[in-house]
């Protein structure tokens, strides 16, 4: 059964795949920081759209939370990291199709946030999208 992305029933599946992962704990122990993914159904930035927002709490190998807001919906809370990107490429990256490294590094995935933390930890974020593309995928 396929989710679609993004939705509260694929952050669901995401959370129980992170926590259940004994690799993506052992990689992400030492991890400390929450990220919030902006999910814009173009371009982010573009003719005033608004964004889905993918909120996960990420903390030494697991996720405590993680919550789904849809577009133009309150409460969304700040994180460490804010990465936003069109569903496009989004997509792309959870297909395997885009390396998350080059999306971020060519911009295509923008991040806010330390992106120092994030290089130093390239593992962990590989393991993460390795974790988040077990989820499969309505579309």
């Amino acid at each position: 059964m396929g989710y679609p992305f993004p939705s509260a029933a694929w952050v669901e599946a995401v959370v129980a795949v992170l926590n259940q992962d004994e690799r993506y704990a052992r990689v992400a122990s030492a991890w400390e920081g929450d990220i919030v993914f902006e999910v814009f159904p173009g371009p982010p930035g573009k003719d005033g759209q608004s964004a889905d927002r993918i909120y996960l709490d990420l903390w030494h190998g697991k996720c405590r939370r993680g919550t789904y807001f849809q577009a133009g919906a309150t409460g969304a809370p700040a994180a460490a990291f804010t990465m936003s990107a069109s569903r496009t490429h989004l997509l792309r990256i959870l297909s395997g199709d885009l390396d998350p490294m080059q999306a971020m590094l060519t911009r295509k995935l923008q991040v806010q946030g330390s992106m120092g933390y994030v290089l130093r930890n390239v593992p962990v974020v590989l393991d993460f999208v390795r974790c988040c593309r077990r989820v499969e995928l309505d579309v």
